[in-house]
């Protein structure tokens, strides 16, 4: 029987770099592998289900659906049935994309959600582990009915680092998650330091521009008139499309419409720019990129990075209202006539007043990273040595 590994190592991959860095490709090639089935270390369970509509609401408890989005949770609740909550630390596995979340406090279900329940006693640090590991399970739940999930999760095979004895090795699982969170928490830092995100006090300039939001004046503007015309992409089928490093951007909100990396002989279109899909949806783009025939690309790049960002918001916030669907798309063409609301100064869009807006507001959002990252780098400071 086969068996999946939770992470790479160079044995599995022929020894071919990967994306842990070489020390801790090292530690996973040299600790002892145990082959375990699910069913000895989990269990899988129905759970008691309730619609939406029978809900209260005020307490801390989460009601869980098969969504994959917000970690599975559709709604906070409140107190409906004692008996109906699945207990705190357990892993709630939705049968539709058969994605795995781990939940820390009691939850609800919707219909079509299992519940799992670890039969060992789990760390911290072992929970992020066990959630990648379960969920590299996906592929295969997604091959069977769901009448037959519960049979085929209790026989799948996995390996886990274990001791000489044969039991788990949660010493290692735990020193390897701090050195692996500690690694990519240091890779945040040097980027927040490098591109200058670290510093989140704002300036007096900044505060400005936040306390006299109310006050600003407005004004209508064509974009067309404001960037020229827009650029159609093309089409470029999935079957057509060579592997490569340039990002494809297609309609869609995964991923930010990126549909794949591709190699083929495209338009390139500028970093600093603006996409609008067929619904109507607008991303900035801060990359190169190609896109297909359901992308229109306006020609931000002649702005400052912040001003284009808030251009962009403006754009979305005209072009994404509902007016464009499968029946009706969004194409190049309507962003030539597409009217947006900017601040403005002596009838000109205001673009200083607009990038000092969105620095302002990126140090508010970036303040609790920087600080997240500052505290657990702390925090690991007496796991590694």
């Amino acid at each position: 029987m086969g068996s999946v590994q939770p992470f790479e190592t160079p044995k599995s991959r022929g020894g071919r770099p990967g994306k842990i860095d070489a020390p801790l490709n090292k530690k996973l090639s040299e600790v002892k592998w145990g082959e375990y089935r699910l069913r000895d270390l989990f269990e899988i369970q129905n759970t008691l289900s309730f619609n939406a509509d029978q809900l209260t609401f005020g307490s801390d408890y989460d009601y869980i659906t098969r969504t994959s989005l917000n970690q599975g949770i559709l709604q906070e609740t409140g107190f409906v049935n004692k008996e109906n909550i699945n207990e705190a630390g357990t892993w709630s596995l939705g049968l539709l994309q058969m994605d795995f979340f781990y939940r820390r406090k009691p939850w609800y279900a919707g219909q079509f959600i299992r519940k799992i329940i670890p039969k060992f006693e789990i760390t911290e640090s072992s929970v992020l582990f066990f959630t990648t590991l379960l969920n590299k399970q996906k592929p295969k739940l997604l091959s069977v009915l769901v009448r037959d999930v519960d049979k085929t999760f209790r026989n799948i095979n996995i390996c886990i680092p274990v001791l000489a004895n044969g039991k788990i090795d949660f010493e290692f699982i735990d020193g390897f998650i701090a050195e692996l969170e500690a690694q990519r928490i240091a890779e945040l830092e040097a980027h927040l330091t490098v591109t200058g995100l670290k510093d989140y006090i704002l300036t007096e300039e900044e505060h400005n521009a936040l306390d006299g939001y109310d006050d600003w004046e407005w004004k209508t503007f064509n974009l067309e008139d404001l960037f020229g015309k827009s650029t159609r992409g093309k089409r470029l089928k999935s079957a057509d499309r060579i592997p490569g490093e340039l990002p494809f951007v297609t309609a869609g909100e995964a991923d930010e419409g990126i549909s794949d990396f591709i190699g083929n002989n495209v338009t390139v279109f500028s970093e600093n720019t603006t996409t609008i899909d067929m619904f109507g949806s607008a991303k900035y783009r801060n990359y190169r990129y190609g896109g297909d025939d359901h992308v229109a690309i306006v020609h931000t790049e002649v702005l400052p990075k912040l001003a284009s960002i808030f251009v962009t918001s403006a754009i979305h916030k005209s072009s994404h209202n509902g007016q464009f669907d499968y029946s009706k798309n969004f194409y190049a063409k309507d962003a030539d006539t597409l009217n947006i609301q900017l601040p403005s100064r002596d009838g000109h869009p205001d673009y200083d007043c607009m990038a000092t807006f969105i620095s302002a507001v990126q140090k508010i959002v970036i303040k609790e990273v920087v600080q997240y990252a500052d505290r657990k780098i702390d925090a690991v400071k007496d796991i590694i040595k």
